[in-house]
């Protein structure tokens, strides 16, 4: 039975499969769903819930692949598209987890800023915990409530009026990103929590790429979103050359767990 590249939910376009092995299966997340709980019940934008119903409803995309269980590993905010990785069954659940738990999964975004940052390469090391002032936005907390988060940002290209940033988070924070660069001085672009909207555009943030070694094969894992779309609507192009230079495999960080074996940790600016 032929598998569909795409999982088809009513009353939306189709969501691409963009990757797909015996333990996870990865998408290209369209900007507007959302990843809450069930318990929350303020949107039909509810992706993890769809997903469940159309398996429950035996769809063909998921029949085809006899799936029963489908949960995804980690979030994305509500506007921010790409890459996102589902488990298969509860044992690829906790191993995937763990894998971002302990920071072995590589994760690259393209970050879209107004004018040209200070610098082409830096670290922000802030630490991020919720605002008490405003349900939904994180702060900088250098006290008991703040988490360590850590992000690389790198300048890609700028045009006339933006810039083009790689940012490669390597804890999991809400918002983290986006408060990140807000933080450096250079909010991303339509953000409506830490930067500022501006009619015709969206959201600068999608996640391109997650690379791992997995934890059942031993082999090199490089998922890679397509990204033409979202650069053109800040006027960038990236050749074909270009992308697979920026975002070849490269082994994940170091694993922090004593005893682990792990590769070599990369050197960062």
């Amino acid at each position: 039975m032929a598998k569909p590249k795409f999982i088809e939910l009513p009353g939306c376009d189709l969501i691409p499969i963009i990757y797909e092995d015996r333990s996870v299966l990865a998408i290209d997340k369209p900007r507007g769903w959302m990843l809450v709980p069930d318990s929350w019940r303020k949107t039909n934008w509810n992706l993890q819930t769809a997903i469940d119903s159309s398996i429950r409803a035996d769809d063909f995309w998921a029949r085809s692949r006899n799936l029963t269980y489908l949960r995804h590993v980690h979030r994305l905010d509500a506007d921010t598209s790409g890459v996102m990785l589902f488990a298969k069954s509860e044992g690829a659940m906790r191993a995937m987890g763990d894998m971002f738990e302990s920071r072995r999964m590589e994760k690259t975004y393209l970050a879209i800023v107004e004018g040209v940052p200070r610098e082409k390469e830096w670290t922000c090391e802030l630490p991020i915990g919720p605002d008490p002032l405003k349900f939904g936005k994180m702060k900088v907390d250098r006290g008991e409530e703040g988490k360590e988060a850590e992000t690389h940002f790198r300048v890609l290209i700028s045009n006339e009026r933006f810039t083009l940033l790689e940012a490669s988070p390597l804890t999991g924070r809400t918002h983290q990103i986006r408060l990140h660069l807000a933080e450096s001085g250079s909010p991303i672009m339509c953000d409506e929590i830490y930067g500022r909207v501006e009619k015709g555009f969206r959201l600068g943030l999608r996640a391109v790429r997650l690379a791992y070694k997995d934890t059942f094969t031993r082999r090199p894992v490089n998922i890679i979103a397509p990204a033409e779309s979202f650069l053109r609507e800040y006027g960038f192009t990236l050749s074909e050359e270009q992308r697979k230079e920026k975002w070849s495999y490269r082994p994940p960080p170091v694993e922090t767990r004593p005893g682990a074996d792990a590769p070599p940790p990369r050197n960062h600016k």
